[in-house]
């Protein structure tokens, strides 16, 4: 056999530089498979929310300044021209007499005297007297019999010429307030006395009058 026909099979040798090549292509796509498919860390999901939590800063425009109202000018008013007025004497009237009841509260119309004919007694100042009585009931107040009040009350009575009480005022008080307003009340409303007489006539009289309120009486 010839050294012709003799064939020995000989092995490509491989290119490193290609497979270098196709190596680091590979290990490239593998780093950034990973790296897509690798979750996120807690740091950067915090700050993910933080950017999109921020809020959204609106600016509000102050409003315009308002004017100030213009000034009042204050006027004094005229004042209207004062007329005199002229005014008559009335005559006095006589004071109300009450009623009375066993509070001796209650008010009653005004007693009108009996009118006389003119004399000497009706210019005539009223005198001072002693005068008896014609009818002098007497009420003790309940309010008075509840609380045990009593004393005596002494009145200075005004009387006319019919006998008729025109004006009572307190002389001195029993020391109760209630008892001394019953008392002028009931003298006032319904006592009656004898006139007193000057000159042959019935004349208007101050007397006093004691009014006793005692509960033994009773």
């Amino acid at each position: 056999m010839s050294s012709a026909s003799l064939a020995v099979a000989v092995r490509p040798q491989p290119d490193a530089a290609r497979i270098a090549a196709l190596s680091a292509a590979i290990a490239l796509n593998l780093a950034a498979l990973l790296i897509l498919t690798r979750p996120l860390a807690p740091q950067a999901l915090a700050l993910m929310h933080q950017i999109t939590a921020v809020p959204q800063i609106i600016f509000i425009e102050p409003p315009p300044a308002v004017k100030p109202p213009p000034p009042i000018d204050l006027k004094p008013l005229p004042r209207a021209p004062v007329m005199p007025v002229h005014t008559q004497p009335h005559p006095a009237a006589t004071p109300p007499a009450a009623v009375p009841t066993t509070e001796g509260t209650q008010a009653m119309p005004p007693v009108t005297p009996p009118s006389t004919a003119p004399g000497a007694a009706d210019t005539a100042a009223p005198i001072e007297a002693t005068l008896a009585y014609r009818s002098s009931p007497l009420q003790f107040p309940t309010q008075a019999l509840r609380r045990h009040m009593q004393g005596t009350v002494l009145l200075r009575v005004l009387v006319d010429e019919n006998g008729a009480p025109l004006q009572v005022e307190i002389e001195h008080g029993s020391g109760y307030a209630l008892l001394d307003r019953s008392a002028r009340e009931q003298v006032l409303a319904h006592w009656r006395f004898q006139p007193a007489m000057a000159g042959g006539h019935a004349v208007r009289a101050w007397a006093k009058v004691p009014v006793n309120f005692v509960l033994n009486n009773l």
